[in-house]
C-alpha cells in the first residue's frame, strides 16, 4: 500500500492543533488555523521537497497563517456609532471657496480707482500714504476710495445674500399645482 502525500499530511494533524491553540489561545480559531494549513499544504503540495521535514514546512505554514489573520484582523476594527457621533465633523472648506468666489464676483462690481485702493491697502497692506504714491492720488483721496470701496462691496455682498435668501424663500414657499390636487383625488 502507498502513502500519499495527504496521507503525510493527516499525520500531524494533532502537533499543527497543539501548535495552532498555544498561537491562537482561541479553540475555533485554533481550528480555522488547521484548516487554511491543511488547504495551502494541499494547493502547495508542488513546493515542498520530498525527503525535507513535513511537520516543520506544515508548522511554517500555520504560523504563516496566523501572522496573515493577525495583520488582517489589525486592519479591521469595531465601528462604534456612539464613538463616531462624539467625533467633529470637519470644517466647511467648501463654504470658504464658495463665500470667496462670491466676494471675487462682487469685487470685479467695483470701479477700477476702488478696486486698486482696496487692494494696495486691504489685499497688499500697504499704508495709505505708500497706496497714495502708487496711485498717484492724495492720501485723504485713497482713505475715501477705501472707505467707499469697503461700503458699496457690503453692500453688494449683502444684497446677493438677500437675493440668494429670497430665491430659496421662494423655492419653499411654492404653491401646489392644480395637476396635484386631482392626483391627491380632491
Amino acid at each position: 500500500m502507498t502513502v500519499t502525500f495527504e496521507d503525510d499530511i493527516t499525520q500531524h494533524l494533532y502537533r499543527l492543533q497543539c501548535f495552532a491553540r498555544r498561537l491562537a489561545g482561541n479553540r475555533s480559531f485554533a481550528d480555522d488555523l488547521v484548516q487554511e494549513t491543511m488547504l495551502r499544504a494541499l494547493v502547495h503540495a508542488d513546493q515542498f521537497e520530498p525527503g525535507t521535514n513535513l511537520q516543520a514546512w506544515l508548522m511554517t505554514i500555520l504560523r504563516n497563517a496566523y501572522f496573515s489573520e493577525k495583520r488582517r484582523a489589525r486592519r479591521l476594527t469595531y465601528f462604534d456609532t456612539e464613538a463616531a457621533a462624539a467625533i467633529p465633523a470637519p470644517g466647511g472648506q467648501q463654504e470658504w471657496a464658495a463665500q470667496m468666489r462670491d466676494v471675487a464676483h462682487r469685487f470685479d462690481h467695483l470701479p477700477a480707482t476702488q478696486q486698486q485702493a482696496l487692494l494696495l491697502v486691504g489685499a497688499q497692506g500697504f499704508s495709505y500714504d505708500r497706496a497714495a504714491a502708487m496711485a498717484g492720488c492724495a492720501v485723504g483721496t485713497m482713505k475715501s476710495r477705501v472707505s467707499r470701496a469697503r461700503q458699496q462691496l457690503c453692500s453688494l455682498l449683502d444684497a446677493g445674500e438677500a437675493a440668494s435668501q429670497s430665491e430659496l424663500s421662494q423655492e419653499c414657499d411654492v404653491a401646489p399645482r392644480e395637476s396635484d390636487a386631482v392626483a391627491v383625488g380632491t
